[in-house]
């Protein structure tokens, strides 16, 4: 078990847990949970795996400041926070729309704001042109110098860092890793790590036409080629990024009383949902083997 950098222990590997469902066993098929989300305390796992070489970066350029990016509701942005903190680095937040400046912080920001995060509100203009030379060289005169972060951690360093969880699941005899994704990150990583003859499949939080295309290119910055092993499901997003459904607030109600584990409607839920919607056993979703896996993140 390796330590973290506030002195909590931290379960890498992950555990994988087998789960027992009677509608698996009524299919004839296997679901293996990668619980990424019992890695850290406080910082979800695929977020701990991204942010650690991160931070290791900015030490090592001699910076004591991350600035990073994230919507009102921004996992990424609580777990920087958290992250930041237990390494006793200074952490700023580039929340999208200045709309929410004179607004009492969500649940989600007063906890960043909590662990020592300030806050920065980008309008929406400004936000879309983020990663340009004009915006960055504006919050760096606000905040002085800085690693930045692209949203959701998911830069090279990022995508290395999630190489590990494929290489996890190596030997887990699923022929399919399922996760949700956001922005490539963990799903280029993972990929990346899996055994000859496994694939990932990586369901969409959002439709988001580039998304492939960005997770490929995340891919070929980490490790200098696209692997041929993934694919994109753009098809249960349920109405976009932090919208739900009944169809889907049932479905994730009825999963943590039928086994204890509370999903992210934003993420995990919407993954899950697809898992099970290709019951009975659908080649695609549990390989010709009928087993698969699927990355609960946290």
């Amino acid at each position: 078990m390796s330590r973290g950098t506030d002195g909590h222990g931290t379960g890498l590997p992950s555990p994988l847990q087998e789960l027992a469902d009677e509608r698996l066993e009524r299919a004839g098929v296997r679901l293996l949970l990668k619980r990424d989300d019992l890695v850290h305390p406080t910082v979800p796992g695929n977020k701990w795996r991204k942010l650690l070489p991160n931070l290791a970066e900015a030490r090592a350029a001699g910076h004591s400041t991350v600035l990073t990016f994230g919507g009102a509701y921004s996992n990424h942005l609580r777990a920087t926070a958290a992250a930041g903190r237990a390494a006793g680095l200074r952490t700023v937040g580039v929340v999208r729309g200045d709309e929410l400046r004179d607004r009492p912080l969500n649940p989600s920001l007063t906890q960043a704001a909590a662990w020592g995060m300030e806050l920065d509100f980008l309008d929406r203009a400004s936000w879309r042109r983020r990663e340009s030379a004009e915006v960055l060289d504006a919050l760096r005169q606000r905040h002085g110098p800085a690693l930045v972060v692209p949203e959701g951690g998911s830069n090279a360093a990022g995508v290395r860092g999630c190489l590990a969880l494929g290489r996890e699941l190596a030997d887990c005899g699923a022929s399919v890793v399922h996760c949700s994704v956001g922005t490539g990150g963990t799903l280029a990583g993972l990929a990346a790590g899996l055994a000859p003859g496994q694939r990932a499949v990586g369901h969409a939080a959002l439709k988001h036409a580039p998304l492939e295309a960005e997770t490929a290119a995340l891919q070929r910055a980490a490790f200098g080629r696209r692997t041929p092993n993934w694919r994109i499901d753009d098809g249960h997003c349920f109405g976009g990024y932090g919208r739900t459904t009944p169809e889907l607030l049932a479905f994730a109600a009825d999963f943590r009383a039928r086994h204890g584990i509370p999903l992210d409607l934003g993420y995990e839920a919407k993954a899950l949902f697809a898992v099970f919607a290709a019951l009975p056993a659908d080649a695609g979703a549990f390989g010709a083997n009928g087993t698969a896996a699927f990355l609960i993140a946290g």
